[in-house]
């Protein structure tokens, strides 16, 4: 029987209830992690976390006594937190610059960079290893976007606030690798359920995404973004800090 890489590590996941979350959470958890289900919204985590012998927590990411006690809670049934994956992120898809408010970037910025930076903070005890064995440090992974890296139209306080989230990884790994704690991005081209919302009114620009691509379709949000995630978070990319993986099918190929 294989081992499982991940076994018996515990990982939390924001924004696991639904979309990239619940599939980065069920590709940890078929690798043996004890998987923190944490999600602003109770029902859809309580129902993921009990399909992945999970454990579900109600968080908003947006305050911080929330990110607090989701690591607490974590640690009080694990022991210990190994791995940290910030995915939740809030935004209002679609707007123009020129029609963008402040409570855009507000909405953006709470919920992606300061939700990503209080959680790295929050989890850093846990994730520092010992001294005195490199690999023994826990494992960062960060999400980032191809509306950031591309600077796709309408998109501009979420690229924003997901261009705040690679600095911070890239400082982060910086800091951090001394630690024996990695530090690094997925950039996914997955259709979320708020994505098909936006796309369902906006067919061209989904079809305008897919012919960036050489691979001609969207990811699997478990079996491609998981999956790359299970890597990062796995003892074969232990010597792999600050960089992004592009899960979009080739689409920065031609960025």
């Amino acid at each position: 029987m294989t081992s499982r890489i991940l076994a018996n590590r515990a990982a939390i996941v924001t924004g696991a209830g639904q979309g990239v979350g619940e599939g980065i959470a069920r590709a940890l958890a078929a690798e043996g992690a004890h998987v923190v289900v944490a999600d602003i919204n109770p029902e859809r985590a309580d129902a993921v976390a009990a399909e992945i012998n999970g454990l579900a927590v109600h968080c908003d990411v947006t305050v911080e006594q929330d990110v607090a006690s989701t690591v607490a809670t974590t640690v009080k049934h694990f022991g210990t937190v190994d791995i940290l994956v910030n995915n939740a992120m809030a935004q209002r898809p679609g707007v123009p610059l020129q029609d963008m408010s402040s409570a855009d970037f507000d909405l953006a910025y709470g919920s992606g960079p300061v939700a990503t930076f209080l959680f790295m903070r929050e989890c850093f005890p846990y994730l520092r290893g010992t001294g005195t064995d490199d690999r023994s440090g826990g494992r960062i992974i960060n999400l980032r976007s191809g509306a950031e890296l591309q600077g796709l139209a309408g998109f501009g306080a979420y690229a924003a606030a997901k261009g705040a989230i690679a600095a911070l990884t890239r400082v982060a790994a910086r800091e951090w690798g001394v630690h024996g704690i990695t530090v690094n991005a997925v950039a996914p081209f997955v259709l979320t359920e708020q994505a098909e919302q936006y796309f369902a009114a906006h067919p061209d620009e989904l079809q305008g995404l897919l012919a960036q691509t050489s691979i001609p379709r969207t990811g699997n949000a478990q079996l491609d973004v998981g999956r790359a995630v299970v890597f990062l978070a796995g003892p074969d990319a232990s010597y792999l800090t600050g960089c992004t993986l592009p899960v979009d099918g080739g689409g920065l190929i031609f960025s």
